[in-house]
């Protein structure tokens, strides 16, 4: 797997990844900032630390992207821009756990794309997981209904969050099949900072009178989970294939509730517990069953 002119090894890289991503809901539960305000500075931070590394690049390959996969880069940017939205605001409403647990659906959400639009089947024992996935995430919504309404409201963010992030994923497996991740990293990320840009102006949200401590926790947000995470994870597309790549992710709920644990001090409901593990369980059952081999030939092409 190739980074720009570094050369990385995927496991390492996804364990990288994983543990830069578990510390995205710590910052943003430190943060008062809009969620819409972390989303955009977060991407164009990251924009900013990779364009002295890919600016030659994305300008070479711009004047070989295609129409239709102009529109696609769009789309993409599009969809993660409204995952940042929409994920982010959603632990203003509910617990890290919470969150974070509904956002381990995006494997399932992504394997139901890749066979509408790759023709990737799925086993019976993987849709056996799936099922137990989805019963996990509507337990953690039930044991929130006796908590809050406003909880329920944050799980219904989370959950639109993840259907965003699983198209940019979808989309992104079909574009760094032949465009080099890194431009299509610096490219989406920048769409989808412009995205919330927008909306921010639209909104009416301010952009630029916050704290020290509000932009420190900008450049961490880009610097960590983004550069060390959403880029390491953009550059396994092409090897592994997004549902693959999705799975993986899974440590970060594992992870997520644990820094929150020891950082926030939020506590783990019964009802979190258990579907917790209801989902975890259910998503080790449906990766456990599908392959991770990519075929060469095609756009990371796997049954997972």
């Amino acid at each position: 797997m190739k980074i720009g002119r570094w050369n990385l090894a995927p496991v390492p890289a996804l364990i990288v990844g994983i543990v830069a991503i578990s510390f995205s809901a710590i910052f943003i539960k430190w943060s008062e900032a809009p969620a819409s305000i972390l989303g955009m500075y977060r991407l164009l931070f990251t924009v900013l630390l990779m364009a002295p590394f890919t600016g030659r690049a994305v300008r070479r390959e711009m004047r070989r992207i295609k129409p239709v996969d102009g529109g696609l880069l769009f789309l993409s940017g599009l969809f993660l821009g409204l995952h940042f939205l929409f994920w982010i605001e959603s632990l203003r409403h509910t617990s890290v756990a919470s969150s974070m647990i509904v956002l381990s659906l995006q494997p399932v959400l992504v394997a139901i794309g890749a066979y509408a639009v790759f023709r990737e089947r799925t086993g019976g024992a993987a849709l056996l997981g799936m099922g137990m996935a989805l019963a996990g995430t509507v337990l953690i919504g039930w044991g929130d209904i006796g908590f809050s309404r406003e909880a329920v409201y944050g799980d219904v963010l989370s959950l639109l969050g993840t259907l965003a992030v699983s198209v940019h994923m979808l989309i992104g497996q079909r574009l760094c099949a032949h465009i080099p991740s890194h431009v299509y990293s610096f490219l989406v990320f920048l769409t989808a900072a412009g995205v919330l840009a927008a909306y921010n102006l639209a909104a009416g949200i301010g952009m630029t009178a916050y704290p020290a401590r509000e932009w420190g926790i900008f450049l961490l947000l880009a610097v960590v989970p983004t550069v060390f995470g959403h880029l390491l994870f953009n550059s396994l597309l092409r090897v592994v294939g997004a549902t693959t790549v999705s799975m993986s992710i899974l440590g970060e709920p594992v992870g997520a509730i644990l820094l929150a644990y020891l950082l926030l001090g939020e506590g783990i409901t019964d009802y979190q517990a258990l579907g917790g593990a209801l989902t975890l369980a259910g998503l080790a059952v449906f990766l456990k069953t599908k392959r991770t081999a990519p075929s060469p030939e095609r756009p990371a092409r796997e049954s997972a």
